[in-house]
């Protein structure tokens, strides 16, 4: 997606942040840079029917010492941490800059991303810990949960303050498998990073898969035809559709109603049938190709009708349930002021009244436009909404799109640019900026909407209890593996 660029000093950063965000721009992606282009960030700003805009500020490599926005944007205080983490990039002015990614037993040296940091050093233990804020007062406890959790949820420690049942505070901890994919990829083909693309975060290939291609699609300067968009967006509703299922099943089982649950995920089982019918895999993988995309066969009508009787079925006897209206009612609110101020994107900020949705906002060609599904409560029943309003949506995009070629593939991939690509994935906007020199990636920033959503859960917890935690977490129903890049 062709933007406009602007190499400004460091000591403009603020002013022209500042100028962008009155635009109602929000800051997406800020990705560092330590190479023989020198040091620099790169911060990309997004705005509903808007090009993007990048600015692109050089750093001085002796001091490595940057510019904070995180008095302007409660996002960047999170970049700018990860910055300092993996690049050491210093945010002049940031009023907390405490670890983000980083973990106790890396040495206090260790920035894995800067240039010439050479291979991981012998790890020491945790001996100094999390610096965890401690809550006071009569009464006030702490229940630590995880990072080991039952089953096979991914690492992530949470460490409750609590009065009676009631949560005053909840401050998670993340980052226990980060992978190092951003450093994995430098060097390698178009191909290889394709591969791990679509692997970032598993129930997300496909939007990964296409915002990687996206990227280089942009960086190339390629055009792809409107009949490959559409076969890339039967690919995309179809992740939709599977996940938006398995989550509404998955929140009425979390207060119970375990019925709805065996019938949701009796429904996922049949998407993720179709999905391999339709792709020849049942997460989607291998659909999204450079500058094109592979299907074998779409849905008929028969079965879009089949899945949205099924749908109506379980959503109509979920919400028909009292008991499942009082404990969704009013759960986890997460306001309109409090997703604005986080910078919360997908289905959380729709949840809550904020009207953004890349498919929308930065439409492509031959894409079929779902209509936005908003809802304004912020609690756990308005996310339900949002996901059966979507699936809604999702059906009827799936529908317009009545004939499709089999297959088409570009094999032009080398060459040399910078890209950015944006994907509505089912959680929320997916962004992926590519730097590529003669056709090997030397530069991937990936920035999934997991990132920006988790500081939202501890928000919406407070003056909640304890045991709806685990239904408040479902509602945001985010990735670690999307988080722990």
């Amino acid at each position: 997606m062709r933007g406009e660029t602007r190499a400004i000093p460091a000591s403009d950063l603020v002013n022209e942040a500042r100028g962008l965000f009155a635009a109602q721009f929000r800051l997406a992606l800020v990705a560092g840079h330590d190479d023989e282009r020198g040091l620099r960030v790169v911060y990309t700003f997004l705005a509903p029917g808007e090009r993007p805009v990048e600015l692109h500020v050089a750093l001085d490599p002796s001091t490595r010492a940057g510019v904070s926005l995180a008095a302007l944007s409660f996002p960047a205080s999170r970049f700018e941490r990860e910055l300092f983490d993996l690049y050491g990039i210093e945010p002049v002015g940031h009023p907390q800059r405490r670890p983000l990614i980083r973990h106790a037993h890396w040495p206090e040296w260790y920035h894995p991303m800067a240039a010439g940091t050479g291979p991981a050093p012998t790890l020491h233990p945790d001996e100094g810990g999390y610096p965890f804020i401690a809550v006071e007062g009569p009464g006030v406890y702490e229940i630590p949960v995880g990072p080991v959790h039952a089953g096979l949820i991914e690492p992530g420690h949470f460490r409750f303050s609590v009065v009676g049942e009631t949560i005053l505070k909840m401050k998670a901890r993340l980052w226990f498998t980060h992978k190092g994919i951003e450093r994995l990829v430098e060097g390698k083909t178009v191909d290889e990073v394709m591969t791990i693309a679509e692997r970032v975060s598993g129930d997300s290939a496909v939007a990964h898969g296409l915002a990687f291609v996206r990227a280089l699609e942009d960086a190339l300067d390629i055009a792809v035809a409107p009949d490959v968009e559409a076969r890339r967006g039967v690919a995309l509703e179809l992740e939709r559709l599977y996940n938006h299922v398995g989550d509404l099943g998955a929140l009425a089982n979390d207060v119970g109603f375990g019925l709805a649950n065996a019938l949701a995920l009796t429904l996922r089982e049949r998407l993720l049938r179709l999905n391999e019918r339709v792709s020849g895999h049942r997460l989607l993988r291998g659909v999204v190709t450079p500058g094109g995309a592979r299907l074998l066969d779409l849905p008929t009508s028969r079965e879009l009708d089949e899945i949205e009787a099924r749908v109506d079925e379980i959503t109509s006897m979920t919400l028909g349930q009292s008991i499942v209206l009082d404990r969704f009612t009013g759960t986890g609110v997460l306001s309109l002021d409090a997703a604005r101020d986080l910078g919360v994107v997908g289905v959380v900020a729709r949840a809550s009244g904020v009207d953004l949705d890349a498919r929308r906002d930065h439409p492509v060609d031959g894409v079929t436009l779902a209509p936005t599904a908003k809802r304004s409560g912020g609690d756990v029943l308005a996310r339900y909404l949002v996901r059966r309003d979507e699936v809604t949506s999702s059906l009827a995009a799936l529908r317009a799109i009545t004939s499709i070629d089999v297959t088409s593939h570009l094999d032009r991939t080398r060459g040399t640019g910078d890209g950015l690509g944006i994907v509505e994935g089912w959680r929320g906007p997916v962004v992926h900026r590519i730097e590529l020199v003669e056709g090997r990636v030397t530069r991937l920033k990936i920035v999934d909407p997991s990132f920006l959503n988790w500081p939202a859960v501890a928000v919406a917890l407070v003056d909640t209890i304890v045991p709806d935690f685990p239904l408040v977490n479902k509602s945001f129903n985010l990735s670690y593996a999307g988080n722990d890049l």
